[in-house]
């Protein structure tokens, strides 16, 4: 049988590196935030005439640019970039545009987002057998984007503490002879983990492909994924209580390869049914998800990974149980 405790130390640097590497990822590529962390304009259109798939391929091809080209100096450093998809299950479509505040008046901001979305209606006018027709507009404040970029990390902060705090309660006093805090220093231990590796492969992805945005989905993905890794990694540990129970002359370290063993293959399945969801959702679902359902993939496949081969096995080295 194949020891988890033994081979624990190559587990330990596989993480540490991904962490590390997750962790350094921002200072080597540059992090694409979404308008709702940084500000920005969206602009929501209705589709007459032309398939939206028709429209939303010339938007990407000229209309943008055409738009961009009309702009000032000064409302061209103040429109960043722009991204265009489509509702899903509709005639309508998206665009957004991500600003830069910094340095720039407020009043040259505002007539910088009041031109483009001008400039994009002119364009769309363009199009004589076609009718686009803006439906709703958005304006978020540089400001606002910030606090929600500082309230969405201390929620992941928090909510690991919390969960951790949770387990020490859950786990106190139910295995005689051992304290309840390991359990609950390896779990905060592993989520954190899990977080992290998963930005760091969100970053990655976003820097190749740039309609991976981190926003307030990636946020709620990277919150999902803490409820989804501790439902794993509590099954290994409860397991482990049970074990310690029944084999009280077993040492420690062969119950923790035999608790692994006995939950590997549910832990398994139960991800890989999870992954497939999220990958058919990643493919055929709506445009505006697909960020969303990448980061779940990644935090579903490096949770599954914390849970059997990280949570377990430090349990061994934070008690010193032989």
């Amino acid at each position: 049988m194949f020891s988890f405790v033994k081979n624990r130390y190559t587990f330990y640097a596989i993480a540490l590196v991904l962490m590390v590497g997750s962790l350094l990822s921002p200072f080597f590529t540059r992090l694409n935030l979404g308008i709702d962390m940084t500000g920005g304009i969206q602009v929501e259109y209705s589709v007459s005439g032309w398939s939206v798939d028709a429209i939303i391929e010339n938007t990407r091809t000229s209309v943008l640019e055409a738009a961009r080209a009309t702009l000032t100096d000064d409302a061209k450093k103040v429109i960043t970039d722009a991204f265009v998809y489509r509702v899903s299950g509709t005639d309508k479509f998206v665009v957004e545009a991500g600003i830069n505040e910094e340095g720039i008046p407020l009043d040259v901001v505002e007539s910088a987002k009041t031109a483009f979305v001008t400039a994009l209606d002119t364009e769309y006018t363009k199009i004589t057998d076609a009718e686009v027709t803006q439906s709703k507009y958005v304006n978020i404040g540089a400001s606002f984007g910030s606090y929600i970029k500082k309230s969405g990390f201390l929620t992941l902060g928090i909510t690991i503490i919390a969960i951790s705090v949770y387990i020490m309660y859950a786990f106190s006093g139910s295995i005689a002879g051992m304290s309840s805090w390991p359990f609950a220093l390896v779990t905060g231990a592993s989520l954190a983990h899990d977080v992290i590796v998963a930005f760091g492969l969100y970053v990655l992805t976003s820097f190749f492909f740039p309609e991976f945005k981190i926003d307030t989905f990636f946020l709620t993905a990277m919150l999902t994924i803490l409820g989804y890794s501790i439902n794993d990694t509590i099954v290994v540990m409860d397991r482990i209580r049970s074990n310690l129970e029944s084999n009280s002359k077993t040492s420690f370290s062969a119950i923790i390869d035999k608790s692994i063993h006995d939950t590997m293959r549910r832990s398994i399945f139960t991800s890989m049914t999870v992954i497939i969801v999220l990958v058919a959702m990643f493919f055929f679902g709506p445009d505006s998800l697909r960020g969303f359902t990448l980061a779940l993939i990644y935090g579903g496949l490096v949770g599954t990974y914390s849970s059997v081969c990280l949570a377990s096995p430090l349990l061994v080295d934070i008690t010193g149980k032989k």
